[in-house]
C-alpha cells in the first residue's frame, strides 16, 4: 500500500524550511491522518537524524522529509556584488555586516546518505528532479520517491523517473518555487490539469490551499492529496514567529521575489520586498548567504518590515488551531464542500 493510499484524509503539511516545520507539526499531522513533513533545507544531517528521531518517538504513523537539491551552473558575481553593495548601507542601519555570497550544496550528500542509511517513508525534491541513481536508491530501501514540479513536461520527466507522486506546485504557493527553473508562473488549477494529462502518477496538489472547499477544488479536478503549508502556520506545534503569525493572519498582499534568497520565493509584501525586487539578482544560495545576517537581525528586533515572510496567496484563511483539529476540520469541510457540488450536480440534466 502507498503512503497517500494509507492516509485518513488527503492532506499532506508542506515541507516549509527555516523554522516551521518542527518534529512535533510534522508528528501532529501524521497522528492525525494526514502525511506531516520535516524540512531538511537550511539545516545539518545531524539536525535531520535528531528531527527525524523525534518524529518517530512521537508517532508511529509515515512521515516525510523534503530536500533541496543542489543547484547546477554559474551565477553572475558581477550582479551578486552590486546587490551587495546596494544592501550594504541597510545591513549598517541594522548594525551587521553582511554574509560572504558562497554557494554550496546545504550539505545534500550528508543528508542523502543518512536517508540511505536510515531510511524514512517519503522523501521529497524540490529545486529540481533528483538522478534516477538516487530514485532508485531510495525505493529499493523501502523510501517513497516525491518530486515538486512547476510546469507540465515536468511532471510527465517526473513520471519517466519512476518517482511514485508528483507534488504540483502553483504559483500561489508560499515560499520558494519548488520546481526548475523558478520563473514558471503556472496557476494550480491548470498546472494540476494539465500534469493530469501527461503524467500516470498520483498528484499531490499545492499551492494556496487553506480551507475546505480549496481541498475539495484540487481534489476534484484530480489530485490525490492537497499540501498545504501556509495553513499550518498559525498552529500551536509550527516554529513560526510571532511577527510571521501576524503577517499570516493579516490580509495584506503577497508577492513573488528573489531579494531575500537568489531564488523566488512568495511572501507578504513589504517595504524590504518592494524596494530590493526589481534589483534582486538570479543566484541561490549566494543571495541567501549575503542576507541571512540581515535577516536574522530583523527576527531578532521583530522588524517586519525587513524579514521575509513567506506565505501563500490565501494565507488570510489560515486558522490558530492545533494541526490534529486543523487536519480534522479540513477534511470534514471538504467532504461537505464535495456533498455540496454533487447534490447541486443533480439538477444539471
Amino acid at each position: 500500500m502507498s503512503v497517500l493510499s494509507s492516509l485518513r484524509h488527503p492532506i499532506v503539511a508542506a515541507p516549509m524550511a527555516g523554522g516551521p516545520s518542527t518534529p512535533a507539526l510534522a508528528a501532529a499531522v501524521s497522528a492525525a491522518g494526514g502525511l506531516g513533513f520535516l524540512a531538511a533545507g537550511m539545516i545539518d544531517a545531524e539536525r535531520l537524524a535528531a528531527d527525524v528521531a523525534e518524529v518517530r518517538a512521537r508517532t508511529d504513523r509515515p512521515f516525510g522529509v523534503n530536500v533541496f537539491l543542489p543547484g547546477t551552473g554559474a551565477v553572475d558575481e558581477a550582479a551578486i556584488r552590486a546587490y551587495a553593495d546596494r544592501l550594504a548601507p541597510h545591513a549598517r542601519r541594522q548594525g551587521v555586516t553582511l554574509g560572504e555570497p558562497s554557494g554550496g550544496d546545504d550539505a545534500y550528500p550528508q543528508k542523502l546518505a543518512a536517508l540511505l542509511a536510515d531510511p524514512v517513508p517519503v522523501v521529497s525534491f524540490v529545486f529540481g528532479l533528483p538522478d534516477p541513481a538516487v530514485v532508485a536508491a531510495l525505493r529499493e530501501r523501502g523510501t517513497e520517491v516525491w518530486a515538486t514540479v512547476t510546469r507540465p513536461a515536468a511532471a510527465t520527466a517526473a513520471a519517466e523517473l519512476g518517482v511514485d507522486a508528483v507534488v504540483v506546485q502553483g504559483t500561489e504557493a508560499g515560499g520558494h518555487r519548488g520546481g526548475m527553473p523558478d520563473d514558471d508562473d503556472y496557476a494550480l488549477l491548470p498546472l494540476l490539469r494539465l500534469a493530469a494529462a501527461g503524467c500516470d502518477r498520483p498528484l499531490v496538489a499545492a499551492g494556496g490551499i487553506a480551507d475546505g472547499p480549496g481541498l475539495a477544488a484540487v481534489l476534484a479536478a484530480g489530485a490525490t492529496a492537497a499540501q498545504l503549508g501556509t495553513a499550518f502556520l498559525r498552529c500551536p506545534e509550527a516554529g513560526s514567529s510571532p511577527m510571521h503569525r501576524a503577517a499570516v493572519a493579516s490580509a495584506a498582499p503577497t508577492a513573488l521575489t528573489r531579494a531575500y534568497t537568489g531564488k523566488r520565493a512568495r511572501g507578504v509584501a513589504n517595504d524590504f520586498l518592494r524596494r530590493h525586487d526589481a534589483a534582486a539578482p538570479v543566484g541561490y544560495p549566494q543571495v541567501l548567504h549575503l542576507t541571512r545576517p540581515l535577516l536574522a537581525a530583523a527576527r531578532r528586533d521583530g522588524d517586519d518590515s525587513v524579514a521575509n515572510l513567506w506565505a501563500g496567496q490565501a494565507h488570510h484563511l489560515a486558522r490558530e488551531l492545533p494541526a490534529v483539529q486543523l487536519v480534522a476540520e479540513l477534511s470534514a469541510d471538504a467532504r461537505n464542500a464535495l456533498a455540496a457540488v454533487a447534490e447541486r450536480s443533480t439538477r444539471w440534466a
